[in-house]
C-alpha cells in the first residue's frame, strides 16, 4: 500500500464531470472529478454519495434546499436523495 497525493491525481486529467477512480476501500470506489457549470440532477437508489470540495465551490440541489460547499467541506447525499 502506498500513499496517494490527491493534488497529483487532479493534475493527471483535465476532463470535467468524468470521475476518475483513485482507490477502493471495502468495496467502495474513491473517485475524483473536476467540474464547472452545471451537472444534470441525478440520484442513486442504492448508495449514498459523498462530495468533498478541494478547490472552488459546489452547490448541490436537494429537494429540501440547496447545499453549497466550499474548500475543505463535505456533504453526503443519502441514497435515493
Amino acid at each position: 500500500m502506498k500513499k496517494i497525493s490527491i493534488g497529483e491525481k487532479f493534475g493527471l486529467f483535465h476532463e470535467e464531470w468524468t470521475p476518475k477512480i483513485i482507490a477502493e476501500t471495502n468495496g467502495q470506489l474513491v473517485k475524483l472529478a473536476k467540474g464547472s457549470g452545471e451537472l444534470v440532477w441525478h440520484k442513486h437508489e442504492n448508495e449514498d454519495e459523498l462530495f468533498i470540495v478541494f478547490k472552488g465551490q459546489l452547490t448541490i440541489q436537494m429537494h429540501e434546499g440547496d447545499v453549497t460547499l466550499g474548500p475543505n467541506e463535505m456533504f453526503v447525499v443519502p441514497k435515493g436523495g
